[in-house]
Formats: structure tokens, sequence, C-alpha cells
């Protein structure tokens, strides 16, 4: 008789398998959804690492081109904002100073870019990303 009731009323067997019945959607769209945020963050985080990496090259060429013999300050700007511009957005080239400075005792050329730090894509606040590029000036 006992085993005609737990025939009858579904066994402990039964009864886990309808427990969890539909918890493999639920799992798979808890982590499908933490998978794709980190996937989404870790992108980002190469972009921003992209944008810091243009930027300084840009300044440093930028000196650079400006300490030749035949340039002057002006041609650095010129040159880190055509650099800028040429392979980001525009708005990324827009604040680009020029200025002497000391670098461990040697006169050098200093290009500052300052441009938006991207947060979504390459949307972000203005301003808070500042790059330096040096280059040694003739004596």
């Amino acid at each position: 008789m006992v085993r005609l009731r737990r025939a009858v009323s579904g066994g402990p067997d039964e009864r886990s398998g309808d427990a969890e019945r539909g918890a493999a959607v639920v799992d798979f769209a808890l982590v499908g959804g933490l998978l794709t945020v980190i996937f989404i963050a870790v992108i980002q985080l190469t972009l921003v690492l992209h944008v810091r990496n243009t930027l300084i090259d840009a300044a440093a060429s930028g000196a650079r081109y400006g300490t030749l013999a035949d340039r002057d300050p002006e041609d650095a700007i010129g040159r880190a904002r055509e650099l800028i511009e040429g392979s980001l957005a525009d708005s990324y080239g827009s604040d680009v100073s020029v200025g002497e400075s000391t670098v461990a005792g040697v006169r050098t050329l200093e290009v500052v870019v300052r441009a938006p730090l991207p947060v979504i894509g390459l949307i972000g606040p203005a301003g808070l990303l500042e790059v330096r590029g040096h280059a040694a000036l003739a004596s």
C-alpha cells in the first residue's frame, strides 16, 4: 500500500523534476545578462585605452614635429590636431595647446591635449582626459 501511495501522489523523484522545470531559462537569462554587461565593459575599456594611446602618440608626434628646424610651436598644434582628427572624432582634437617645459633638466616643447573621456562609445564628459607629449628643444 505504501508503494501505491507513492505512485499515485507522485513520489519524491517526480516532484523534484517539476520543481526545477523552467529553471534553465531563468539561469540562462541571468548569466546571459551578466556576461553581456561584462563583455560591453571590456569593449569600452579597450576603446578608452585606444583613445588614450592615440592621443599620447599624436601629442608626442606633434611635439617632435614642432621642434624641427623649419617649424614652430604652432605647427606642433596643427600636426597633433591632424593626427587626432584623422583617427578619432573631430571633438577630440579641439583642445590642443603647446608650451615649453623642463624635463630632467632638458628644455622641451610640450604639447597638451585635453579630450573627452569616452564613457559610452566615444561620448563622454569633455576635458577629463589629458595627455602630454614632449620633444627636446635645440639649444
